[in-house]
């Protein structure tokens, strides 16, 4: 017996687990504000060139004496005068009074930013702009780097050391690297402590995302995993708040990171995951945990129940191979599902956090930007609770991504005087984005076979942290042309919400337990029968056999 068979008499969801799981879902506002801090820390406000006759702590307004046509070349492609070159002038009295620019221009050394909106950030304190614009777009993505990293050194760690100590140890490093990055003198220094921050939102939110799936009963594991969502949503609009109140980037950083040591505190209130504990044959542990929360939740555990919580290994579980992400790839349906899935997890990953990190380049205010950017994830999970288990994962799925798409795509249509209609266009596609993103976590677990599920989930998970260190690249390019980050990432979306409906509806199906039940999985009856004698199929079913025969016999 396992876990599953305590929950009819502990409760799949009573005041123990809502308890527990309110204190796990606290920690996803911390791990929102790390994530989305890039936005002010690396925020790049308006500038334009040091002139040789200014003071370093000249004002951004020009005096009206020194027009720009005299001092600044024209900048076709952004149609605005440059804010990375000068003319090449002696820039005398009788120069302005002449009024012929200079033919030849150079680049500028220093630069005065426009202090209104940011008192400071990485890129002015650094001058990370024009010829090095392109480290703020790295700093985002190697922030991303280490949350593939944390993903999966701390997954792997947890799964070993247990969920409770990952927590904490994620938890204690997320506060040291923090202030680290908000005390950091240069550049290198900010980028290698925000890589470290990065790992650590998964070792913290991941391991908190875990115990609260297996804390509940099947029946609310929807419910659960969405809150927890909504609560990453809420840091995602607090994040503006600090930024409102904290209008320089390294006392922003160091407020962002401090929060953390309250879930210091847990260690005292946050037990052991008990499914751990009973898959390393902790048994005794286990039942401890379980009366605990069985006396929180006023109700009595059968002896028998406890008494046979662990089935002992048999030798064939020991010597079975452990399953092979290329067994993903060895069979024509498989492999087709897989890529696909693989695909939208690319695609909503990358379009997801591009959009995030992309409300500075979309004009008015910034802020409000930000927050209403945030708020519509509330709504769009809102409406998978609502739906998911009506509608079905697939149609939820392609309609919010084609959705996503459309809006994205509309924003090349719009004039650039109708700056609102383009704001409206990119929160409609972060919206259908969010509840696309939230789909493709419970679409894409019931697609793969139970034997490799893990492996699957995995992989794809890795495969969306790539879609996530390409994102600031993307949103680059917006300084070519502003619509064209949309435009990326609205094609992207559209086509997967395309080739999304090459994939099986899963819900109210039985699920794949084996390779070769995968394999069938959305086949068709009469392509099935075709397949029955193919070489590949023959290779399946001698590879599955004995998963087929345990179930035959239990």
């Amino acid at each position: 017996m396992g876990y599953d068979d305590v929950l009819p008499h502990l409760g799949s969801f009573g005041p123990y687990q809502r308890r527990i799981f309110f204190l796990v879902c606290l920690p996803a506002i911390s791990c929102a504000f790390h994530k989305l801090a890039g936005v002010f820390l690396l925020a790049k406000p308006d500038h334009r060139c040091l002139l040789p006759f200014e003071a370093d702590n000249a004002t951004f307004v020009s005096d009206p004496d020194f027009p720009p046509n005299m001092t600044y070349p024209w900048d076709a492609v952004n149609s605005k005068w440059s804010t990375c070159e000068r003319l090449q002038a002696n820039f005398t009295s009788q120069y302005f009074q002449a009024g012929i620019p200079a033919n030849h221009s150079v680049s500028c050394e220093k630069w005065v930013y426009d202090d209104t909106m940011y008192v400071s950030s990485t890129v002015t304190e650094w001058d990370l702009v024009c010829s090095k614009s392109w480290l703020s777009a790295t700093s985002d993505a190697l922030f991303m780097v280490g949350v593939l990293l944390g993903s999966i050194i701390f997954g792997h760690m947890s799964d070993k050391l247990g969920r409770k100590p990952i927590f904490f140890a994620s938890l204690v490093i997320q506060v040291i690297f923090g202030v680290l990055a908000g005390i950091a003198p240069e550049y290198l220094t900010y980028t290698i402590s925000r890589i470290v921050v990065g790992a650590t939102t998964s070792g913290v939110f991941l391991v908190a995302y875990v115990l609260a799936m297996e804390m509940v009963g099947p029946s609310w594991r929807l419910f659960a995993g969405t809150i927890m969502m909504m609560f990453f949503s809420v840091g995602y609009m607090l994040t503006a708040a600090f930024a409102y109140f904290f209008p320089g980037w390294r006392a922003l950083q160091i407020a962002l990171t401090l929060p953390g040591l309250l879930f210091l505190c847990y260690w005292w209130f946050i037990p052991e995951s008990a499914r751990w504990l009973l898959s390393k044959r902790r048994k005794e542990d286990a039942i401890a945990n379980i009366q605990k929360a069985a006396a929180e939740n006023k109700v009595t555990i059968p002896t028998e129940v406890l008494d046979n919580l662990i089935e002992p290994e048999t030798k064939e579980d020991i010597d079975k191979p452990a399953p092979s992400l290329f067994d993903l790839f060895k069979y024509p349906n498989l492999r087709k599902k897989s890529l696909l899935i693989f695909f939208d997890w690319f695609v909503n990953s990358g379009t997801y956090y591009g959009l995030s990190w992309n409300t500075n380049n979309l004009g008015g205010n910034i802020l409000l930007n930000f927050v209403i950017s945030g708020a519509v994830e509330i709504p769009a999970y809102t409406f998978l609770l609502l739906t998911l288990n009506r509608w079905g994962r697939k149609t939820i799925l392609c309609g919010c991504m084609l959705m996503a798409g459309t809006m994205l795509l509309l924003t090349m249509a719009v004039p650039e005087d109708k700056n609102w209609l383009i704001i409206l266009l990119a929160m409609l596609g972060k919206l259908a984005i969010t509840a696309s993103y939230g789909t493709i976590y419970i679409f894409s677990a019931e697609q793969f076979p139970t034997v490799i599920r893990n492996v699957g989930l995995g992989a794809a998970s890795m495969v969306a942290r790539f879609g996530g260190i390409l994102a600031p690249y993307i949103n680059f390019l917006g300084d070519i042309w502003k619509p064209f980050p949309m435009i990326i990432f609205g094609a992207m979306a559209f086509a997967g919400g395309l080739l999304s409906l090459f994939l099986p509806e899963t819900l109210n199906q039985t699920l794949p337990d084996t390779v070769a039940e995968g394999e069938r999985f959305g086949l068709k009856k009469n392509k099935d029968l075709d397949m029955g004698n193919s070489e590949e199929m023959v290779e399946l079913k001698h590879h599955t056999n004995g998963d087929v025969r345990k179930s035959e016999e239990a």
